[in-house]
C-alpha cells in the first residue's frame, strides 16, 4: 500500500482536531473569563528508505502529523463594566481561587461573575467559594463572607456599616456611619474584613480546564503564592467589572480557512493514492 494514504489520514486527523478546538473557540467567544485553545502538532516518525545512504537524512520520509498538545493562551482579555456589585475581573496576571465544599478541592478561574449564596459567602455561579484571607488569620486560606453585620471583626461600637465596597488590592471594606452621632458627623474610618486574593503560577501551561470556567492540576503549574493583588506580580482587582474570553475572532476565522484548504489537500492525498492504486490494478489487464 501506499505510504501517503496513511499520511493523508493522519493529516485529515490532525485537521479535524484543530477544526475541533477552533470551534470551540469561537463558541465560547462570549464566555466570561474563556481562554483560547490552539492545537499543536508534531511530525511521525521518518522512515528510512536506504540503509547504505551516507546522509543520515537524505533517505528518510515522514509518516504524517499527530496532536501533540492543546495549549491555552492566557492573554489578557477586555475588561468591560458591568455595576454588578460581586462581580470582579483581574487586571494582569493571576487567578481567582475557588474551592468545591464537597470535595474540599481548590481550582483557579479567570471568571469574576460571582454572587454570595444565603449565607453570605462569595461564590461562583455554581457554588465554588471565592478564598481569601480574613482579618486575625493572617496567611490563612478562607471562604469569604461579604456581610454588613460581620463578626470578625465586628463593628466598632456606636457604629452601623452603610455599604461595601472591593479595593484595587483586594480588601473588602464596609462603609461606617456613626449611631451615636447624628448627621453631618464625620464617618468613622472603612473597615476592612476580607482580603480576596489571586493567586499565580510558575507554569500556567500546566493548569488543565476542567469546565465551567475553572482550571485544575494547580500542584503541577508551580503555585506562586496566593497573596495580595497588585503585589509580586499579581494583577489587580477591577471592581463591578467582568474579563471577557480572549477569543480573536479574526484569528480564529483566518485559522478556519487555512484549516479547511489543509482538510482538503490531505483529502486530495488520498483520493491522489487511490489513483495511483487504480492504475497499478489495471497493469494487470
Amino acid at each position: 500500500m501506499l505510504r501517503s494514504l496513511n499520511t493523508g489520514i493522519s493529516g485529515l486527523r490532525f485537521q479535524q482536531d484543530k477544526l475541533d478546538v477552533i470551534g470551540n473557540n469561537i463558541a465560547n467567544v462570549n464566555t466570561v473569563g474563556f481562554r483560547a485553545g490552539r492545537a499543536q502538532g508534531v511530525d511521525i516518525f521518518s522512515q528510512r528508505l536506504s540503509e547504505f545512504s551516507t546522509n543520515s537524512s537524505s533517505s528518510e520520509v515522514g509518516s504524517g502529523v499527530a496532536l501533540v498538545d492543546v495549549s491555552n493562551s492566557f492573554t489578557q482579555g477586555t475588561i468591560d463594566s458591568t455595576g454588578q456589585p460581586y462581580d470582579m475581573a483581574i487586571d494582569g496576571s493571576g487567578f481567582f481561587i475557588v474551592r468545591d465544599t464537597a470535595t474540599n478541592g481548590l481550582y483557579a478561574t479567570r471568571a469574576g461573575d460571582f454572587r454570595a449564596d444565603k449565607d453570605g459567602f462569595l461564590t461562583t455561579v455554581d457554588g465554588y467559594r471565592v478564598q481569601g484571607e480574613i482579618p486575625g488569620s493572617p496567611g490563612v486560606s478562607s471562604d469569604i463572607k461579604i456581610t454588613l453585620t460581620p463578626t470578625t471583626p465586628a463593628l466598632p461600637a456606636d457604629t452601623e456599616a452603610v455599604s461595601w465596597r472591593i479595593e484595587p488590592n483586594g480588601d473588602v471594606k464596609l462603609s461606617l456611619r456613626s449611631t451615636a452621632v447624628p448627621p453631618p458627623a464625620t464617618p468613622p474610618e472603612p473597615l476592612k474584613i476580607a482580603q480576596i486574593q489571586v493567586q499565580t503560577f510558575r507554569d500556567i501551561n500546566g493548569l488543565t480546564k476542567v469546565g465551567n470556567n475553572r482550571f485544575g492540576n494547580l500542584a503541577a503549574a508551580g503555585p506562586v503564592g496566593l497573596g495580595a493583588p497588585g503585589q509580586a506580580g499579581r494583577g489587580q482587582i477591577r471592581w463591578q467589572a467582568l474579563e471577557q474570553a480572549n477569543v480573536d475572532l479574526a484569528t480564529q476565522f483566518t485559522d478556519l480557512m487555512v484549516t479547511q484548504r489543509g482538510y482538503q489537500a490531505n483529502a486530495k492525498i488520498i483520493t491522489t493514492s487511490d489513483e495511483i492504486l487504480q492504475e497499478l490494478i489495471n497493469l494487470k489487464r
